[in-house]
């Protein structure tokens, strides 16, 4: 890295520290990011045996905060040493990592509006991925929870997709107490109860249909998910909106520093 002296003048102060207080937050929140990540390991045993990543079944919620950790720290330290330091190279890398991602998450949200059935089936077929390995992993389980209480939704299409989980199947094999049920978010939860009962969705299944909608959720999730994107299309709108504002400011502050090192630097 090289720090030019300018007898003519100097960069300005102002694009500079600002891009580096931008920066600074990134840099510190992705650091936060990855020492959740590897704590939540830690708490697992995956860094004492490495090997147990690769038998997970499903998705370990832990690899996208790790991986949004390391891009967010990354790129604060590349702003703000670029900023600094007034080195080129790493404003460069900034702001055409920014630009890129801009672009990747309009192509997306392109792709997304285009084919909305194969983004569904894609959903589908990941969430039911994941209820089969829904016991393997402590994160995937609270992720898998978390979406059907919130959504008041059991399973990806309907409960009986539970049967793809060797605990919860039908099975006349299965020997688990958990047998022809639901995981306890399933479950309609009465107000009044102060105490969580998580065998509440125990032998529902095994009930007639009729009598589900009283004591589990019988909308899937998928169905849910497709009636909570219209409701809120304003609040989405608007956080994408501010996410592409904030990338916006960045590379334009890279750029007019960059802009300013070369005027200088010649």
């Amino acid at each position: 890295m090289y720090y030019y002296r300018y007898e003519n003048g100097e960069v300005s102060c102002c694009y500079k520290y600002l891009m580096f207080s931008y920066n600074i937050i990134f840099w510190l929140a992705g650091a936060a990011f990855i020492g959740i990540g590897f704590w939540a390991w830690s708490e697992k045993g995956v860094l004492l045996d490495l090997t147990q990543v690769t038998k997970l079944h499903g998705f370990d919620p832990v690899w996208l905060v790790l991986v949004v950790g390391g891009v967010t720290f990354t790129l604060g330290f590349a702003g703000c040493v670029g900023a600094l330091r007034e080195n080129i190279c790493l404003l460069k890398f900034f702001s055409g990592v920014i630009g890129f991602i801009f672009f990747l998450e309009l192509t997306v949200a392109v792709l997304a509006v285009v084919f909305q059935s194969q983004v569904r089936d894609w959903i589908n077929d990941f969430f039911l991925q994941n209820i089969k390995g829904y016991r393997d992993d402590i994160d995937l389980q609270n992720l898998i929870d978390s979406v059907q209480k919130m959504n008041h939704c059991c399973g990806a299409k309907e409960p009986d997709d539970w049967n793809l989980n060797v605990y919860f199947s039908c099975n006349e094999t299965n020997k688990s107490r958990e047998k022809c049920g639901v995981p306890f978010s399933c479950c309609l939860m009465d107000p009044a109860d102060t105490v969580l009962n998580t065998q509440c969705g125990y032998d529902v299944r095994s009930k007639p249909k009729g009598e589900w909608e009283q004591q589990i959720f019988v909308k899937g999730c998928i169905t849910a998910l497709e009636d909570w994107l219209p409701r809120n299309l304003y609040t989405v709108a608007i956080v994408f909106i501010v996410i592409s504002l904030l990338q916006m400011v960045g590379i334009y502050l890279a750029r007019t520093l960059i802009s300013d090192i070369e005027k200088f630097k010649h």
